[in-house]
């Protein structure tokens, strides 16, 4: 057996020696010094960033998060183009009355309440167009100490006849009717001590005295234009002649408040994630030279000293004051200071890893210092500038809250998730508290998920935790 083997690597290395024998010196070429194939001898299979999305994947809730968070960002982007939304700026008017519709409470539709087929309802004359109707049913106004006869008795209204109209008032604590106390007592001569409105139906069918919107396709109108009956299936009024719900209310100005909060949402992340990466670009390159470089060490040492020693809160409430207030003020006022924590971060973990065996290895090889900056020292930081970088956003978004809540943040004409807080503290003790709830919910959602999600990466960008 062994014979055998020898036999073969003999007749296997006869002919390779004989090819090596016939080579020439001009087969051979010459190769040019590759600093990446030079480089190439100390990487491995292993993929650092297919290792840290494998990682990041196992987190469940950070997966859930980071879906809802893409999917608010790309809806609040989206939204203006969405069919039946209201400008955020719109300041809406009741197109009778021309009154702000101020403080409407959330709901899913405007439909302020339905009546059934053959209501007699009152057409407004000062209001009409080809599809909608402005509709009431007063008929008319009494004023106090007038009389009428009460034609029928109620225990919430009454039927009366008031100059040869027949209708119906309320009968409760605000009218104050002095009606007999036996019901059968009719016709009864009564005068009111206050003004009572006269309907058509024993249904009040306004909203704060204004008159309700109607479909004219579920009208029969009279020859004289003036009356109608609603057809078969009823009618819904609505407080505005459209379709469009105020999902979210309205402000206290007449503003659609759900795409008030969008906008604001868009003002604040805009603002947020430009902070965000202004501060991680400086921070980034700055913590690398001062951790690297030691002849820059003691002088961005004494700027990082001065510049910390001054209250963040200082500067944004300076700068603010100083300059226009405006978008582009808050992102510089934050940048300012901001990029400071990030720059001590990376400094301390690079003056750890500076003098480990590749990065000698790579200056012994010719690297150059922004290549091992950024090839061998940079990866290394992932884990800490992620987190650093989730948790800007909030924080300029926070930041940007408090400014407007002391009064030198964004003008009230731009929409922010600051500028809603703080109009909506004002009401938290009222029947307004909604305009406070929706812009704080939408807050906390995005606030919660840059936390969780940044922790979650900077977990697994970390080295040791991938297997």
């Amino acid at each position: 057996m062994m014979k055998l083997r020898h036999s073969l690597k003999d007749s296997m290395a006869a002919p390779l020696e004989k090819a090596v024998e016939q080579l020439s010196r001009e087969d051979f070429v010459e190769e040019a010094y590759s600093q990446e194939a030079a480089e190439s001898i100390g990487f491995s299979s292993y993929s650092y960033w297919r290792s840290t999305f494998q990682c990041f994947r196992r987190n469940r809730l950070a997966m859930v998060l980071l879906m809802i968070l893409f999917l608010l960002i790309l809806f609040t982007l989206i939204q203006p183009f969405l069919p039946g939304q209201f400008p955020a700026g719109k300041i809406i008017n009741h197109p009778v009355t021309q009154k702000q519709m101020s403080n409407i409470p959330p709901g899913f539709s405007n439909i302020q309440t339905r009546v059934e087929e053959g209501i007699k309802l009152h057409i407004t004359t000062s209001w009409k167009d080809e599809q909608w109707a402005a509709v009431s049913n007063i008929l008319s106004s009494l004023k106090a100490r007038e009389d009428f006869t009460v034609i029928a008795y109620g225990d919430e209204w009454c039927q009366v006849e008031y100059k040869g109209q027949s209708g119906y008032v309320r009968n409760d604590f605000t009218t104050k009717l002095k009606l007999p106390e036996d019901p059968t007592q009719v016709p009864y001569p009564c005068r009111s001590n206050f003004s009572l409105k006269l309907f058509s139906s024993p249904q009040d069918l306004t909203r704060n005295g204004d008159e309700l919107f109607v479909l004219l396709s579920a009208l029969d109108i009279s020859e004289d234009g003036q009356t109608a009956t609603v057809r078969k299936g009823g009618a819904d009024l609505r407080i505005y002649p459209d379709n469009r719900p105020f999902l979210f209310g309205t402000n206290n100005v007449g503003q659609d408040l759900w795409a008030q909060v969008w906008s604001g949402t868009r003002t604040s992340l805009l603002i947020g994630i430009v902070v965000a990466v202004l501060q991680s670009l400086l921070g980034i390159l700055i913590g690398i030279l001062w951790g690297y470089v030691r002849a820059l060490d003691r002088l961005l040492t004494e700027v990082y000293n001065v510049i910390d020693n001054i209250p963040t809160t200082i500067v944004l409430i300076l700068v603010s004051y100083i300059l226009r207030p405006g978008i582009s003020t808050l992102i510089l006022a934050m940048v300012i200071t901001g990029w400071v924590g990030m720059a001590r971060f990376v400094r301390n973990q690079i003056v750890i890893i500076r003098d480990r065996d590749y990065n000698l290895a790579s200056r012994c090889l010719g690297t150059s210092v922004w290549r091992i900056m950024f090839r061998n020292l940079l990866p290394y930081l992932v884990s800490v500038i992620m987190l650093r970088l989730a948790l800007a956003v909030p924080g300029a978004i926070g930041n940007e809250v408090f400014i407007t809540y002391i009064g030198l943040g964004l003008p009230v004409s731009i929409p922010s998730l600051g500028n809603l807080i703080n109009e909506g503290r004002r009401l938290l003790s009222t029947s307004q508290s909604y305009q406070l709830v929706f812009p704080t919910v939408v807050l906390s959602l995005i606030t919660i998920s840059f936390y969780i999600i940044g922790n979650a990466f900077a977990d697994a960008a970390e080295p040791k935790n991938h297997r």
